[in-house]
This record gives structure tokens, sequence and C-alpha cells, in this order.
């Protein structure tokens, strides 16, 4: 995706989100991989699965590999709350004192990582 596309799409989705609606599901699709994909640019590895259900999931980190089983470090949230932390719009450790991130295991802070737009 481009950096224009991903920036329309961005800004599609934290608009309806700000105006407490749901944005188009394959807009939110395309922005929630588009950053997932940037953040393994910033963080290259495996050692760190990073979740955001139903629309995509990667490993990223330096560290041990994770290949098979439950992953030692998992970072999972919804897509509005994703796409907030990749833009900036919200910091990690608000994010987290929301209850809408979830984070649990060793290198599982992506802070600073974060924004990746």
């Amino acid at each position: 995706m481009s950096d224009s596309a991903l920036a329309q799409h961005l800004e599609s989705c934290l608009t309806a989100y700000a105006m407490e609606r749901t944005p188009d599901p394959a807009v939110e699709r395309a922005a929630v991989k588009a950053t997932l994909d940037l953040l393994t640019v910033a963080a290259p590895g495996r050692s760190v699965e990073v979740r955001v259900p139903p629309y995509a999931a990667v490993q990223a980190v330096e560290g041990v590999s994770h290949r098979r089983g439950t992953p030692a470090a998992v970072v999972e949230c919804d897509a509005p709350t994703w796409l907030k932390l990749a833009s900036g719009a919200v910091t990690w450790s608000d994010a987290s004192a929301s209850g809408r991130l979830h984070a649990s295991g060793e290198r599982s802070d992506l802070s600073a990582y974060l924004p990746v737009v």
C-alpha cells in the first residue's frame, strides 16, 4: 500500500472512530495490515506475536523465535486501538490502562516502536 493510500485509510478510520462510527471494514482491514507490516519493518524478529483480530497477526521484535504453540509474548488489541497506537493518536500506556490492549511476556512493550506512521 502506498504511503498516501495508507494515510487516507488511517484518516478515514480515525475520523469514524472519533464520530463513534464503524469504518468500512475493507478500509479498516487494509489499514491494520499495512500498519502491522510497518511494525515488522521497524521491529524485525519473531519473539512477540501481535494480534489484531479478526484482521491479522504478525510476529515482530528480536529475541527468541516463536515457532509452535502459545507464544511467550503476545500483544492483542482491537482494530481501533491498534490504529490509534500505530498513528500516535493514543499512547501505549493509555491504551494499556484502558483495558483495550493486552500485553504479556518478555519484550511485549512495543512503545519504543510506535507510532509506525
